[in-house]
């Protein structure tokens, strides 16, 4: 350990607690106190030398010398108070003193120590303080002035001294104070060295600690200039901070959003502490250019120096923090679709009942009532062809009530993941002239020509026999139901190299443009529940709709309100089977994406049974 550590070690165990943990505060103690210290042992130490060489001291040497306690008082002022102000100006009134004492008794103002008088400001500029400064530069002036004036009126003691004499101690003055000068010039380099030392040290710091930050800082003039942005915005929008010095940060934040992130910075420019979410535009790969890639970002500004930010002569400045919060925004999204979801879901909870209180209560009060009859046929006296037609709507409401129960179970199978489709060849033709021969005479009875236009060279397809039937009465009972007498419904089957495609279209009433997001929604039908013309749960286009997905087709709805609708299948040929194709979730996956070229259009699908 070296002498000069140990002097080091000494003189911060006599610092001040306050002035321990600030690396600037130290050094300025430290400075203050070593030369008093190292001057008042310095002065003891030659004391008894000078007493050899000069012989018995005058009164006025004996005082000069107990003055040298003064530095060892001012250290221990500073060492129990901390305050290092006062202690400099206590420091300039004992400097100014002493010179005094002497000047007074060795001439006055052309004393040697007078020059001294110039070392007061100059040992006071080291506390870095221009009150300080101020007093001891009016302290100097004053002590000057009183020195010549006392001179001129003849208020201090004749000097004794021979030219001679004066001329080596105004040597000495001169020199002793040069050297005071020139110590108390090191000492100013060597606080100013330790500043610049720890400002950058300071700097190198913030700037270690904004690299490796996650969230990104920047400086921005009051139009949102970038001044400064740290490294970290190369991880979060994909290109280096350079890029985006000046406006280029501003032209990568959404057009839609370049009004509230403006707003921020004015109000943070004015003092304010602003907060704001806006998207950026962030760097995408070389593999995907073409496609916008946009994040959400919270940025938190404030004014860079308060003072400053109400100050109308400097131009204000904002830092601000910026934080990615995509995957919150993702998070808050799925929270509102869940919420969505489950108020669809009740909605759909409520659509049921008020479908099976109306579906169920009809049928079951037919077959209540004519059962009922049928009990009591001797009391009605009953005929043969009555109670005929009385079984006949018995086992029609049975019927009714059985479909509408299938096409629940069917729907609960699918959503639940049980139902199953069982690929298979088959031929498509013979299939759909099946159906619509089923219908035939339902058709007729409402009045309605219903037209088959099936090629006789449609090829072999592999898939569910049962379900592309189940597609075909579904969406031709529909037709049928929903097209006023004297209509047509007509049913078309194309073919493509890989694709079986249907075409189910009528001349029908059609459906409100309203609507047409919700076809296709389990226990939806178009218009009030009970205002309803045509029975139906709702499940059948829904049904009709899983599977086609089964199936990896794609179904499209054309419709327009009183004049008809038109639905299109698109049945691949060959459907392979997919393990986990049963799932009503899964569906929604498989099944391809919206035509917005037909969806957007003012039409809609008609009512589904």
């Amino acid at each position: 350990m070296t002498v000069l550590s140990i002097i080091r070690d000494c003189l911060d165990a006599l610092l001040h607690p306050s002035a321990r943990y600030d690396a600037l505060t130290r050094a300025r103690h430290r400075a203050f106190m070593a030369p008093r210290l190292l001057g008042s042992l310095a002065a003891f130490a030659a004391f008894p030398i000078y007493l050899a060489m000069r012989g018995a001291p005058s009164a006025i040497e004996v005082a000069a010398f107990a003055w040298l306690i003064a530095p060892i008082l001012l250290s221990w002022f500073l060492s129990r108070t901390g305050r290092y102000e006062g202690a400099h100006v206590l420091s300039s009134l004992a400097l100014a003193g002493l010179i005094m004492a002497v000047a007074v008794t060795t001439g006055g103002i052309e004393s040697f120590a007078a020059v001294w008088l110039v070392v007061v400001p100059l040992e006071a500029a080291l506390s870095a303080s221009r009150r300080v400064a101020a007093f001891a530069s009016v302290l100097a002036l004053s002590c000057a002035a009183l020195l010549i004036l006392s001179g001129h009126l003849d208020w201090l003691p004749l000097d004794q001294a021979n030219a001679a004499e004066r001329g080596v101690f105004t040597a000495f003055g001169v020199a002793s104070a040069t050297l005071y000068a020139a110590g108390l010039a090191f000492g100013a380099e060597s606080l100013a060295r330790t500043s610049v030392a720890l400002l950058s040290r300071e700097e190198e710091r913030y700037r270690l600690l904004a690299r490796n930050m996650s969230d990104v800082i920047s400086r921005h003039q009051r139009n949102g200039a970038v001044q400064f942005i740290s490294p970290a915005v190369e991880a979060m929008l994909g290109l280096p901070g350079a890029q985006l010095t000046g406006h280029g940060l501003f032209d990568r934040v959404h057009v839609a959003d370049r009004p509230a992130y403006l707003t921020a910075l004015s109000d943070a420019a004015r003092g304010d502490v602003r907060s704001v979410e806006f998207r950026l535009r962030r760097e995408i790969g070389s593999s995907e250019r073409g496609r916008v890639d946009f994040i959400w970002v919270e940025m938190r500004c404030r004014p860079l120096d308060q003072d400053l930010g109400r100050d109308l002569t400097c131009e204000p400045e904002v830092v601000a923090v910026m934080r990615d919060i995509t995957d919150r925004k993702m998070q808050e999204q799925a929270l509102d679709q869940a919420r969505s979801a489950a108020e669809a879901a009740d909605a759909a909870k409520t659509r049921f009942l008020a479908t099976m209180s109306h579906e169920l209560r009809t049928p079951l009060n037919a077959i209540i009532g004519f059962s009922e009859m049928i009990a009591q046929e001797q009391a009605l006296m009953l005929g043969p062809a009555q109670r005929k037609e009385y079984a006949e709507l018995i086992n029609d409401s049975g019927q009714h009530l059985l479909s509408v129960v299938n096409g629940i179970l069917d729907m609960s199978k699918m959503e639940s993941g049980k139902f199953e489709i069982s690929p298979e060849p088959f031929a498509p033709r013979a299939a759909l002239l099946h159906c619509c021969n089923l219908l035939a005479l339902k058709a007729r009875e409402n009045g309605i020509d219903l037209i088959t236009d099936a090629p006789q060279d449609l090829p072999v397809m592999t898939g569910d026999p049962r379900a592309f039937k189940q597609i075909v009465l579904n969406l031709v009972s529909n037709a049928i139901k929903f097209t006023e007498r004297g209509g047509q419904v007509t049913v078309a089957a194309t073919v493509s190299p890989s694709h079986l495609f249907l075409r189910i279209s009528d001349t029908g009433v059609g459906i409100a443009p309203d609507d047409l997001k919700r076809i296709g929604a389990p226990f939806f039908q178009a218009g009030k529940t009970y205002q309803r013309r045509h029975e139906g749960t709702g499940l059948g286009l829904s049904i009709v709709k899983s599977l086609v997905a089964l199936h990896l087709g794609e179904l499209t709805i054309q419709s327009k309100l009183g004049e008809g609708t038109a639905v299109t299948i698109k049945l691949p040929l060959i459907c392979a089977p997919l393990q986990g194709r049963q799932s009503e979730s899964k569906i929604a996956t498989l099944m391809p994406p919206p035509r917005h070229d037909v969806l957007d259009q003012p039409a809609l699908v008609k009512k589904s049974a």
